[in-house]
């Protein structure tokens, strides 16, 4: 099993920090960069070639132009389970539909795409890092259409008790606070708004 690996995650914002005045030094040890959806593709291709580490996204609600212009070097995990070092990771881009966006799904529509898993998921025996663009109903999620989060996501949380489920969509600097970091059973919930270090 990779553990004691560095992740950094990222989503909903380009941080200026990063971009306009990059120290390699702070990043070197980073093994690994996902990001859950809505940064510009150039932002995400910056990143795996300052860092030189790799790179799996899922698109966010803002994300339509990566269909024709997808981020450099980095891999799209959306609707897929794919192992890195030992850790199973699953991505599911995209958000509740609120208007003619190609990624924005119906509650409905989001749980075909989670059975369409099922048996990836078995043959994995369950996934270790979640990674999604909208949070789970009532973990973390706005009280808008828009920002509500999908409630199929228990399926997975649930019965596979991955230990870290990943997701953005919910901006830290509306209004209120949300807490970046929760826990839902036994599973760390991480906000990767703009961006966020940890070890796996």
């Amino acid at each position: 099993m990779g553990f004691g690996l560095k992740i950094m995650v990222v989503a909903d914002i380009e941080s200026k920090y990063i971009w306009d005045y990059f120290q390699p030094e702070k990043f070197r040890d980073i093994d690994l960069i996902i990001s859950a959806g809505d940064v510009k593709a150039e932002y995400l291709s910056f990143l795996v070639t300052m860092i030189k580490a790799p790179l799996f996204y899922v698109p966010g609600n803002h994300n339509d132009k990566y269909e024709t212009n997808p981020p450099e070097g980095c891999e799209n995990i959306d609707g897929k389970l794919i192992t890195y070092k030992g850790i199973r990771i699953m991505g599911l881009g995209g958000s509740k539909r609120y208007n003619y966006g190609i990624n924005q799904y119906t509650e409905r529509e989001m749980e075909r795409r989670i059975k369409r898993m099922a048996l990836k998921l078995y043959w994995y025996k369950g996934v270790d890092i979640l990674v999604t663009h909208s949070p789970a109903l009532g973990i973390g999620d706005g009280e808008d259409l828009p920002h509500k989060g999908f409630k199929c996501f228990f399926n997975i949380l649930d019965k596979y008790q991955p230990k870290y489920f990943i997701h953005g969509h919910q901006h830290l600097s509306y209004g209120y606070q949300p807490m970046r970091v929760r826990k839902y059973k036994d599973t760390n919930v991480i906000n990767a708004y703009e961006y966020y270090i940890f070890e796996y």
